[in-house]
């Protein structure tokens, strides 16, 4: 290894942002690489290193640090939160009349992307060899819903008016003109929860006198890698906790353009005998753009980095779940994998 024990951490730890790169990118704390570094992997090691700090949490966000694992398991997790967390969403859109000027086919899709409010967990998957058939579906596997409107003239209208909100109702069709009809049993074990859109607001189309929809819809649940309508996230996303190191100290006109180089709250200015000296406050809220490295005179005087195996987690939900119900479903999921990545090894084993 050509690094020297002075530098070994910083190579084993942090990801180095330079003028012309970025160094230490690739993971290499494994067995054997370091002399004197013991690398193997110990799970009583890594139950005392791996924590989870919640920073935000409200109705439809959450922000969280996953520290102590490598970027590998991160990312699938990001990747289960994005497209293997299963939600409903509407599959079958039959149609009875469409009078609008929206074809059939955009109107299909415009509705299957509209987020639907029920939790997947008290629904089963729908069997795959099933025909196409309006008669289909059960109350364990589907969620009936209808959107029936007529756009008619307004009869208490101005007649000098020419505001088509005025002029004509019903002539928006809004995702809060979509009703659930609930099959066999659902209204009585549904009685508590509100089946339907998320938001109200969403606008389908738009009708003029005489146009109508007669839609019913059919919703199944089905998980994001199948299609981009089944997945619960908005975003879901992470980045490594950015790391800056003050080398010299900066004082004066030179601070007050060191601290203009990062984010708002990243760098202040203390008075330290009269004079203003920069100081680092808060790392995290730094985007890592490196403007400080286009100045030749403030470029050698700071250290940028990020921290390897600290994870700044960010998840948006659609509204079907709370994000931090969105969060224990992914763990599930990852736990089901590595199950079966487990029985699967015992099973070739045995062979």
């Amino acid at each position: 290894m050509a690094a020297t024990m002075s530098n070994v951490e910083e190579i084993r730890t942090r990801v180095i942002l330079g003028e012309y790169g970025i160094k230490n990118v690739h993971t290499s704390d494994f067995p054997g690489n370091y002399p004197g570094y013991d690398d193997i992997w110990d799970m009583q090691k890594f139950q005392k290193n791996f924590r989870i700090d919640i920073v935000h949490l409200d109705e439809s966000s959450m922000e969280f640090d996953m520290v102590g694992i490598d970027a590998a398991i991160a990312n699938a997790f990001r990747r289960i939160l994005l497209a293997e967390v299963p939600t409903m969403a509407i599959e079958k859109a039959f149609i009875y009349n469409n009078t609008s000027i929206v074809q059939d086919e955009v109107l299909a899709h415009r509705l299957g992307l509209i987020p639907i409010k029920a939790d997947p967990r008290l629904f089963e998957y729908r069997n795959a060899g099933e025909e196409s058939a309006e008669e289909e579906g059960s109350e364990i596997d589907t969620i009936q819903l209808q959107l029936k409107i007529k756009c008619t003239r307004n009869p208490r209208a101005s007649k000098e008016s020419a505001d088509p909100r005025e002029l004509y109702l019903n002539h928006m069709v809004y995702s809060k003109d979509i009703k659930w009809v609930p099959i066999g049993n659902q209204a009585d074990v549904f009685a508590d929860s509100s089946i339907g859109p998320v938001n109200d607001d969403i606008l389908i189309a738009q009708l003029r006198p005489g146009q109508e929809l007669d839609i019913i819809m059919h919703c199944v649940k089905g998980l994001g890698k199948d299609h981009a309508k089944f997945s619960p996230v908005a975003t879901a996303s992470y980045r490594l906790l950015p790391e800056i190191t003050l080398l010299e100290t900066v004082e004066g006109e030179k601070a007050e353009r060191l601290k203009r180089c990062f984010s708002r709250g990243v760098i202040d200015l203390e008075d330290v005998n009269g004079e203003k000296v920069a100081k680092v406050v808060n790392s995290r809220l730094d985007t890592c753009s490196r403007e400080v490295l286009r100045h030749d005179d403030l470029k050698n005087v700071v250290k940028l980095g990020r921290v390897r195996d600290h994870f700044i987690f960010t998840v948006e939900s659609t509204g079907i779940l709370p994000p931090e119900v969105l969060v224990t479903e992914a763990i599930k999921v990852l736990m089901t994998k590595c199950q079966r990545f487990l029985n699967e090894l015992d099973s070739a084993a045995m062979e």
